[in-house]
């Protein structure tokens, strides 16, 4: 019994060093009927999916990027463009979408997640592929406002 505790144990502190060293907020394994969920502490556990570019002094070359901003993955999964493989894509670069507007689905732990434009503007960039493993916080579309 000692020997799988420390197996265990082993196992708790090489997710912890994993965490740390590609900097994630949140990790979870599941292994059949076992759950490790680990969470840096301090951490806020909702975060806005829009943030504004950075602002761009009048001294330094403007960037194509300049004004636009970003709908970022609340979550770590992977990447789809539409609902199904048989359906259109939610978005592609020149739709305006509204806060209400679906723009992708993020699939984590075999659940489908909508993620909602949350901004009004016109895509400009898929920043993901199709099937793609994204991070919380990754961006996935450019939107100019």
């Amino acid at each position: 019994m000692a020997e799988k505790q420390e197996k265990d144990l082993q196992k708790v502190k090489e997710l912890i060093e994993l965490m740390k060293a590609n900097d994630l907020i949140e990790i979870e394994v599941v292994d059949g009927d076992s759950k490790i969920l680990l969470r840096r502490p301090g951490t806020v556990q909702s975060q806005p999916l829009v943030s504004a570019a950075p602002p761009v002094s009048s001294a330094a070359p403007v960037s194509e990027d300049a004004g636009l901003e970003s709908i970022k993955s609340p979550i770590v999964g992977t990447f789809y463009q539409a609902s199904n493989p048989d359906s259109a894509p939610h978005v592609k670069v020149g739709d305006k979408v509204n806060p209400d507007t679906v723009v992708c689905v993020v699939e984590a732990m075999k659940v489908m997640n909508e993620i909602k434009a949350e901004i009004d503007g016109t895509i400009v960039e898929i920043c993901c592929k199709d099937g793609q493993a994204i991070e919380f916080g990754q961006v996935l579309f450019k939107v100019r406002p």
